[in-house]
C-alpha cells in the first residue's frame, strides 16, 4: 500500500513580502511535521526550496495585486524532519481582503490532482519535476472569469509581465499592500452536521465573536439552506481520499444569500 502522505492543511498568510502565517490547521503536523504554534507569525516562505524562493515570492506578490482566486501552484516545502527533506506540495490560494487563504496538500498524481487542476482558475508549475500535474482538457475555459486588476494596483508597463526568475520585477519590499474588496473567509468543521464555524478571518461581514462556534447555516438565509447543504455534502466527498483521510479536493463555486444577523437554523 502506498504510504505517501495524503492529508492537507488549511493555511492563511498575510500580505507582507514574507507571507507570514496567520493561521494553520492542526493537520499541518501530519504533512510538514510542524505544530501550528511553531509556524504562526513566522514567514511561510522560509519553508520554500531555495531554488524556487524567488518565483514563489513573485507569485505571492502577483496573486495579491491581481486579486486572484482559486489559483494553484506546485512547489517544494521543507519538512521539519531534516531526513524527510522537501515535499512536493499542491498549494491553492485565494485573496480574501487582507490575507491569502488556501490549502497545502501532498502532490500525488491521480484523479484528485486532475480534478484540482481542472477546477482551478490558474495552475502554476514551479518545481520542474511536477509538469505532469499541469492538466486541463483542451478548449476548457477557466471555471471563473479572470479577476480584474484594480486601477490603483496596476503595475507600470515595464512591470506588466508576471515575475519569473528571469524577469524578477516585483518590489523587494511591498508591505503594506492595500486591502482588496470586502470579503471574509470562514473555516468550517466538515465533520459536524451543521458545519460549525471554527475560524473567521475578519469582522468585515460577520462579527467574529458572533459567528465563532455557531452553525454555518445560521448565516444562510432559510430559502437557500437546502441548496447550500447539497453543495457542502459534495465538497465533503471531494475532501476525503481513497483511505478515508482528509485531503484537498479542488474548488467549487456558488452563490447564496448571507444572513448577517444570523438565525437559529
Amino acid at each position: 500500500m502506498d504510504s505517501s502522505p495524503s492529508v492537507s492543511f488549511i493555511g492563511i498568510v498575510d500580505f507582507t513580502e514574507d507571507a507570514r502565517w496567520v493561521y494553520c490547521s492542526d493537520s499541518v503536523q501530519d504533512l510538514l511535521g510542524f505544530e501550528p504554534r511553531e509556524l504562526i507569525g513566522r514567514p511561510s516562505l522560509e519553508l520554500v526550496h531555495p531554488d524556487e524562493f524567488a518565483q514563489v515570492r513573485g507569485i505571492h506578490y502577483s496573486t495579491i495585486t491581481q486579486d486572484q482566486a482559486a489559483v494553484l501552484a506546485y512547489l517544494r516545502m521543507r519538512h521539519k524532519d531534516p531526513c524527510k527533506g522537501y515535499i512536493l506540495c499542491a498549494i491553492s490560494r485565494t485573496v480574501c481582503q487582507n490575507v491569502l487563504v488556501g490549502s497545502v496538500s501532498y502532490a500525488s498524481p491521480g484523479p484528485k490532482a486532475m480534478h484540482n487542476a481542472s477546477t482551478a482558475q490558474e495552475v502554476t508549475i514551479i518545481t520542474p519535476t511536477a509538469k505532469d500535474f499541469e492538466f486541463r482538457r483542451w478548449n476548457d475555459p477557466n471555471p471563473m472569469p479572470p479577476c480584474p486588476v484594480p486601477a490603483h494596483l496596476m503595475l507600470p508597463a515595464r512591470q506588466g509581465s508576471p515575475p519569473t526568475p528571469e524577469n524578477n520585477t516585483y518590489p523587494e519590499h511591498f508591505d503594506p499592500l492595500p486591502e482588496q474588496s470586502v470579503r471574509t473567509a470562514l473555516i468550517l468543521n466538515r465533520f459536524t452536521i451543521n458545519c460549525t464555524i471554527m475560524y473567521c478571518s475578519n469582522d468585515s461581514i460577520l462579527s467574529t465573536t458572533h459567528a465563532m462556534g455557531r452553525s454555518f447555516f445560521d448565516f444562510v438565509v432559510g430559502r437557500d439552506e437546502e441548496l447550500v447543504r447539497s453543495w457542502i455534502d459534495v465538497i465533503k466527498g471531494w475532501g476525503v481520499n481513497e483511505r478515508g483521510q482528509p485531503s484537498d479536493g479542488g474548488f467549487g463555486y456558488g452563490k447564496f444569500t448571507l444572513l448577517v444577523r444570523g438565525r437559529d437554523s
